[in-house]
This record gives structure tokens, C-alpha cells and sequence, in this order.
């Protein structure tokens, strides 16, 4: 396995998004990429759906589940309590540290740089809450809620709940993504304290419904936006301005999820069933692997997705089939198959790596 691997177990958690009672499934990640299911951990809250509910994307969002190795953590959203769980991380082994409100309605992504975290509360107007990493708990930052003016209900619709939040690479600026409320990407200054700019830039997007992002290895944004099923790169401006878009569609429906592995770029098509690869050159622009772009093909509603051993494994949920796709990166991008574990529950979501 890779050295970054000795010495401990490594494990895939799967967040399950019950409505009647959250859970973490854990799995232990094997030298050669498969998954075998540990144990199950409660996370003291509650599962959420999206208005008007949909089958594959309940919580309608990247990155609700979250591990961060310099802590040793793993944050949580339960969007039906409005609440974060926070466990401890002992190779394959949970230990749940703290729950606490998420400072809004429908929390559904978490961003974490050093030992700031930021929660995306996606019901009602939308609200972003900061918290400090105090040992194997978060505690409120004072001052640091910030408003996006959305006009959701609680629990939001789907189509119009923002999608995601993230720190950019240096921790300086948080970026959130509208989807269809606005087709905005909105970014904030972070201060010196954690606290965010009093407002946020509002950039369009190149292409309606900006959903899920990442970052290229030279910083610059790399959004997946929902409704032309594209991959656009932005250079993010000093004063929070993106600039310099470059598009590039892969012909499938509904691309929402983005992860990075191996500097290759992989998006979840959930309403296609399969995943599509992306290159990014120098310059910023995307390019599909292979012919059509299409890398794999999944189990009924692939979204969120996570990779581990340095990207050389790259795993996907399905919200509809229930399963979890295993996947080792070629050197040329391509994925090769490994398996699936099944017997989740539909409406899944919520993936992170150690």
C-alpha cells in the first residue's frame, strides 16, 4: 500500500442519511482498494430530503461528510436535526466526541482549513456558520455567520439549495455555489480571526446550476454545473472576481459531483448512471478522457464520491442502487473496477477517505 498508509487501518465512511436516525458505516480499505464492512456508528441526529424529495440526492450537496487528518476527526451533517456530529478517528474505529446546532436550517456541507470550520446551512435564506476546532470538538465562532439571502423553504428544494462550501487551497477565501437560486458562485474573504467578509462577491457561472467544485494544482476553481452537464475552470482575482472561464460539456445529465485524483478530474452524472473523466492542461482547459469521456458506468444514481492512497482509489455512491463503486485510477485516467458494496439504504449520501 502507499507509505502514507503504514502503520494504521484506513477506512471509506459512508454516511447512511436515515431520516429516522443518521448512521456512519464504516469500511475498512484493504492494500488492494476493496472495501469490507467494520461497524455502524448513530450520530445522535437525524437524515434529511430535499423538496420535493428525490430519490437519488437527498441532502442536494458535496461534501457532507468530511474527514480531516490532521485532526483525526470526522464532521457530519445531519440536516433533519440541524446539527453537526463530530467523531474521533481511530483507524477503523469511531468514537462520537460532540454534536452541536449547525447555526441554521438543513445543514448539508462542511468545509474545513486548519482548524477552522465552516458549516452550509442550505434551508431558508441560506446561512454559512463558522466554527473553531477545540481538540475533539467544534465550538461556535463568534460573529461569523453570514447570510446568502436565498429565498428556500426548510427543508430547501433541490434544484435552488446551494450546493456546496470550501475554503480555496490557502484558506483565504470560502466559496459557495447557488445552483439554480442564483447560478452564482459566491466568495468571501476570510479574515484573520475566521470571521468572513461582511458580503460575499457574486460571480455568474459560465453554465447554469454551478453544484460541486474542486481545485487544479494551480489553484484555479474547477466547478461541476448541473444544467449543460459541464466542467468549467475559473482563475479566482485577488478581489474574489473569477475570471477566464473555459467550458468543456460531456453529453451525459445531470454532472453534479467532482472529486480530483491522480490530476485527473471525475464527475458523477446521476441522472446518466456513470462517471466521466476530465484532463486539465496548463492553461486551465478541460478536456474529457477517452472518446466520450465516460469512464465508468455505476449502479442507479451515482453523487458524491471520495478517493484515498494518495488518489489511487476512487469510490462512488449510489443513492438509488445503494451501493458504494470501488475503482483503482489508471495511470491514463481511466477507472478500472474493483467491485461495490451493497446493502446501504436508498437515499445515502456522504462519503470521506482516510
Amino acid at each position: 500500500d502507499a507509505g502514507g498508509d503504514r502503520g494504521r487501518e484506513r477506512a471509506v465512511f459512508v454516511q447512511t442519511n436515515e431520516l429516522d436516525g443518521n448512521k456512519i458505516v464504516v469500511f475498512r480499505r484493504d492494500g488492494d482498494g476493496r472495501l469490507t464492512e467494520e461497524d455502524t456508528y448513530a450520530t445522535g441526529g437525524n437524515g434529511g430530503n430535499v423538496a420535493p424529495g428525490t430519490a437519488s440526492d437527498r441532502l442536494g450537496s458535496q461534501g457532507s461528510l468530511v474527514y480531516n487528518e490532521r485532526h483525526r476527526l470526522l464532521l457530519a451533517v445531519n440536516a433533519g436535526s440541524d446539527s453537526v456530529s463530530v467523531f474521533r478517528v481511530n483507524g477503523t474505529r469511531l468514537r462520537l466526541t460532540d454534536i452541536d446546532p449547525s447555526g441554521g436550517d438543513f445543514p448539508a456541507s462542511i468545509a474545513v482549513h486548519d482548524d477552522l470550520v465552516y458549516v452550509l446551512n442550505a434551508g431558508g435564506t441560506g446561512i454559512v456558520q463558522g466554527f473553531e476546532i477545540r481538540g475533539e470538538r467544534i465550538r461556535p465562532l463568534n460573529r461569523s455567520a453570514r447570510n446568502l439571502g436565498l429565498a428556500n423553504t426548510d427543508p430547501p428544494n433541490f434544484l435552488t439549495s446551494p450546493g456546496q462550501v470550501g475554503f480555496t487551497p490557502d484558506g483565504s477565501k470560502l466559496i459557495v455555489t447557488t445552483k439554480a437560486s442564483g447560478s452564482t458562485i459566491d466568495i468571501f474573504s476570510v479574515r484573520r480571526d475566521g470571521t468572513l467578509s461582511e458580503t460575499a462577491v457574486e460571480n455568474a457561472s459560465a453554465t447554469p446550476v454551478p453544484f460541486a467544485f474542486t481545485f487544479d494544482p494551480h489553484g484555479r476553481l474547477v466547478s461541476g454545473e448541473a444544467a449543460m452537464s459541464t466542467v468549467t475552470t475559473y482563475t479566482i482575482n485577488p478581489n474574489r472576481a473569477l475570471a477566464n472561464p473555459q467550458s468543456q460539456g460531456d453529453n451525459q445529465a445531470a454532472l453534479c459531483w467532482i472529486v480530483e485524483a491522480r490530476g485527473f478530474f471525475y464527475v458523477s452524472n446521476t441522472g446518466s448512471n456513470n462517471l466521466s473523466g476530465y484532463r486539465i492542461d496548463g492553461n486551465g482547459r478541460p478536456t474529457l478522457i477517452g472518446p466520450t469521456g465516460v469512464v465508468a458506468t455505476t449502479g442507479e444514481g451515482p453523487i458524491d464520491m471520495a478517493t484515498a492512497a494518495g488518489g489511487r482509489f476512487l469510490y462512488a455512491q449510489t443513492g438509488i442502487a445503494g451501493t458504494v463503486e470501488e475503482f483503482r485510477v489508471a495511470d491514463d485516467g481511466t477507472l478500472m473496477r474493483l467491485g461495490n458494496v451493497a446493502g446501504l439504504p436508498v437515499g445515502q449520501e456522504g462519503i470521506a477517505a482516510s
